[in-house]
């Protein structure tokens, strides 16, 4: 297995999403996590994934000075035409993770690492280095495709035989993440580089309403509910994707 890289499919794939309930829904969780936590002062920005960089542009837009690395030249032209048409500088590095460190001198104050660690061969050798991207004073925003809201998804659908053969990683060229993360292994990866200070789930309920009733409720209500449950303690589990905000140790 090998890190995997986005191309012309999976670009129109993330714009697809993005344009819908459920890309609004992750911005908003991972923006309100952000506005939560951040002091109110210009910091410096490190994206790695950054992809089409919805999320380098809101922090661009909040004033922050913003570093958007990304292996994939299809994904980073979309960033840079993001920009572009928003009338908003940044700085376009296209790189996979495992040369940031040689290209970049000094720590930033804020590293987000959103939806990177299902696509890679090895997820956990990116923590180390994301701990020296980051200031000793600074944050780590990390999203990653929870494996448990995979599992609950498969057991609701009775694929009862998928689950006896535990393999829950999406095929070769399939959307679905090659690596879905087990929280409780991560966050024991995590421990002696960084304190977790806020977890919160991304989209904890919108994934498993039936059809009929996703097309029926308005976006701001599903914004409005999934804001107000992405830390319940019955629910956060369950969000497809998993955000914890993160502090050097």
């Amino acid at each position: 297995m090998s890190d995997r890289h986005f191309d012309q499919l999976a670009t129109r794939f993330a714009e697809k999403i993005y344009g819908g309930a459920k890309g609004a829904i992750r911005l908003a969780v991972l923006q309100a996590d952000l506005k939560e936590s951040l002091p109110e002062r210009p910091l410096r920005v490190l994206d790695i994934g950054a992809g089409l960089g919805h999320m380098s542009l809101w922090l661009a837009e909040h004033g922050h000075q913003v570093t958007l690395a990304e292996p994939a030249a299809p994904m980073l032209e979309g960033a840079r035409q993001r920009f572009a048409e928003a009338g908003q500088q940044a700085t376009f590095i296209q790189a996979p993770w495992q040369e940031l460190l040689g290209q970049l001198t000094e720590p930033y104050d804020l590293v987000l690492c959103h939806a990177v660690l299902e696509w890679l061969a090895e997820p956990h050798a990116i923590l180390p280095v994301l701990h020296q991207l980051t200031r000793v004073d600074g944050w780590l925003s990390l999203a990653f495709y929870n494996r448990d809201a995979l599992v609950y998804r498969n057991l609701l659908k009775g694929h009862f035989r998928k689950m006896r053969k535990n393999h829950m990683a999406g095929e070769k060229q399939s959307l679905t993440p090659q690596q879905p993360l087990d929280p409780r292994e991560l966050a024991a990866q995590l421990d002696g580089l960084w304190r977790v200070e806020t977890r919160s789930g991304v989209r904890v309920f919108h994934d498993y309403m039936p059809v009929e009733f996703q097309a029926r409720a308005e976006l701001t209500d599903l914004l409005e509910m999934e804001l107000a449950h992405r830390r319940h303690p019955s629910f956060a589990g369950l969000g497809r994707y998993l955000h914890w905000l993160c502090r050097p140790v």
